[in-house]
């Protein structure tokens, strides 16, 4: 009885997806050929059908891995039931996007499909140096890779690891769409990325509590399902507000809202509201009667509701992908530039930089907005959680955190966002903040240890986000990473590495490589301040005349380093920041001497407030304990 609910849940799912797909197709005229180019029924209808499979296939393969990773036990038969699911799901996704790279390139080629050699070489060609190409081929590599992991891996680290890979692969997806303004397209593809991977996530991990069904007694059902519902949670919150912004950006105008393609949206919207109430219905009927004699029934009905809103969404969305915006999206020529600045960032040239534009100006990051915000809800919640049993939690710890995210929330979508691309001071102070300034207010904030404090442990052998953090904070790596002269390698090799190599190029060019430069200064800062100060569950109780000796050693090390940039004779990044058309400030190259004294200031203080810290801490350590001490 159970596999047949469960069978018919999921072709509840498929049908309703596939019309809304050819609903919307019908109202948007995306099944139509263009004028000029019509390369068949097959490539027209087979496109937006690929499409939907992709989408379907790839979040039951993330819902699969995220539930293995954070609900499921590894010593069970569901955590090996869904990680076959979740190889079988990817298999389905790399046969599908490898489809998808097909028919894309016939409709651009505007020719159908055949066994010619003609048609195979441009095909290699498209897919090794077209943009659409190269994103189809990485898409379909990803889930190859993913196929052959989740069949051979078991662990649940390794597995972990996995998801963070998985969902790195899903970017090409997320840059195939494009905004109704050109300036927008850095945004698009974050508020894009995030509604791709966790509409997966939420819907993938409904599918996969349904295939689990049969193998879960009443018993675990009541452990998985509020985890799940958390995850849930999550995923709903984040896909309404990339979507949100997405669609903002997409259509431009309120007026556009009521032409086919904003009608597609607004249905959409509807479908993620209304599955968002019933989840919550769900959740928590279903908990309320799991304890009872027969909750499968009400089970049921309730997850085939959310599966049908489900499929409605995830049609919409399949549409919405392969139709135009209202309107038309990028310049048909990078030469529509009016300004050298535009022509190479492809946004105007923001007005002269002031002290008060840093503290006003804004450059919106949709990821680090919703990091911050997280980061912020979090950690007030466990503080009141701990102040609700009867402990105490220091104002100044969560001050300081508070101050560290406000700060980081400035330097990811305030001024510093905004002119970085444009001023080589001002990416120098961006990075400066983000790799000792920030890091120095999150440690001090002890975030670790009241995660630590206030987290319930589990006991049925999955990980939950108190064991993830033990685990890797007492994983060898970790081990590695914060002993305190390979964190302090880490801040040198930050700098001089990353300002002499490509890697400088992609992350002031490309807006991928700007937020793998924020996460990795972020990161490098953070191991950096929590080795040498010792926070949390990866204190290595180094003696502190050795912290204290690491620490001069930085300073001199970044004194070094803006001595190097005030005396430079050559710009870094000549057809980049040589090239903006700037009538205001400093020339590029004086603006470029000019970041010397900002590593002196910025990176400067707050290494000298940690050796303060660790001076301090040293000399109450011997006067406590003057033998261990010396």
């Amino acid at each position: 009885m159970q596999r047949i609910a469960a069978v018919s849940g999921l072709a509840v799912l498929l049908l309703l997806a596939s019309g809304a797909l050819l609903a919307g197709l019908l109202v948007d005229g995306g099944a139509q050929a263009r004028a000029g180019i019509d390369p068949g029924a097959v490539v027209r209808d087979g496109i937006p059908v690929t499409r939907l499979v992709v989408e379907l296939s790839l979040g039951v393969t993330l819902g699969a891995l995220v539930l293995a990773v954070f609900a499921l036990s590894s010593d069970r038969r569901e955590f090996s039931r869904a990680l076959d699911i979740a190889a079988a799901s990817a298999a389905v996704w790399t046969v599908a996007a490898g489809a998808s790279a097909i028919l894309a390139f016939s409709n651009a080629a505007n020719t159908a499909p055949n066994l010619t050699n003609a048609f195979g070489q441009a095909l290699g060609q498209f897919l090794t140096t077209d943009p659409l190409g190269r994103a189809w081929l990485t898409t379909t590599l990803v889930g190859a890779a993913l196929t052959v992991f989740c069949f051979a891996v078991r662990n649940v680290t390794a597995l972990g690891v996995g998801v963070v890979l998985a969902a790195i692969g899903l970017i090409p997806l997320a840059e195939q769409g494009h905004p109704a303004d050109a300036s927008s397209y850095n945004a698009v593809i974050t508020a894009t990325w995030l509604h791709v991977l966790f509409a997966g996530i939420w819907l993938g991990g409904l599918v996969v509590l349904v295939m689990l069904r049969p193998v879960l007694t009443p018993d675990r059902m009541m452990a998985i399902i509020p985890r799940y519902g958390t995850i849930a949670l999550i995923a709903f919150v984040v896909v309404a507000v990339s979507g949100t912004v997405s669609a903002a950006l997409r259509v431009g105008t309120l007026p556009n809202l009521f032409t086919p393609y904003g009608v597609l949206i607004l249905v959409k919207v509807v479908a993620l509201v209304a599955l968002g109430a019933v989840g919550v219905l769900a959740r928590r009927t279903i908990i309320d009667r799991l304890p009872s004699t027969n909750p499968r029934r009400l089970f049921w009905i309730l997850t085939t509701a959310e599966l049908a809103l489900m499929g409605v969404a995830e049609g919409m969305a399949s549409a919405l992908a392969v139709s135009s915006p209202p309107v038309d999206a990028l310049p048909a020529s990078p030469l529509a530039g009016t300004t050298p600045a535009e022509y190479l960032t492809g946004t105007p040239l923001p007005p002269e930089l002031t002290p008060l534009r840093m503290v006003t100006s804004s450059n919106a990051d949709l990821l680090w907005v919703i990091l911050c915000v997280v980061a912020a809800i979090c950690y007030l919640a466990g503080v009141r959680r701990v102040r609700r049993r009867g402990g105490g939690w220091p104002r100044s710890r969560t001050a300081l955190w508070m101050a560290g995210i406000v700060i980081l929330a400035w330097t990811t979508n305030g001024g510093p966002n905004l002119y970085a691309p444009y001023l080589f001071s001002v990416n120098m102070l961006q990075q400066l903040v983000l790799l000792v300034t920030i890091p120095v207010l999150l440690v001090l904030g002890a975030p670790l240890t009241l995660a630590l404090d206030t987290i319930r442990p589990r006991d049925d052998g999955s990980r939950g986000v108190r064991e993830w953090i033990l685990a890797v904070g007492h994983s060898r790596v970790a081990s590695v990473l914060t002993t305190p002269w390979v964190a302090t390698g880490l801040v040198a090799a930050s700098l001089w590495v990353f300002s002499s190599s490509p890697l400088f190029r992609w992350a002031t060019v490309d807006h991928v490589g700007h937020e793998w430069m924020i996460f990795h200064f972020l990161f490098v800062g953070c191991i950096f301040v929590a080795a040498l100060v010792g926070a949390g569950p990866i204190d290595h109780r180094v003696p502190s005349p050795l912290r204290l000796g690491l620490l001069v050693a930085t300073m001199v090390l970044l004194a070094l380093f803006g001595l190097s940039m005030a005396s430079t004779h050559g710009l870094f990044l000549s057809d980049w920041y040589g090239a903006m058309g700037r009538q205001w400030g400093l020339p590029p190259l004086q603006d470029q001497q000019s970041s010397g004294v900002i590593v002196w200031i910025v990176g400067g203080l707050p290494t000298a407030t940690l050796a303060a810290t660790v001076a301090i801490q040293w000399r109450r350590s011997r006067r406590l304990d003057p033998v261990s001490a010396a």
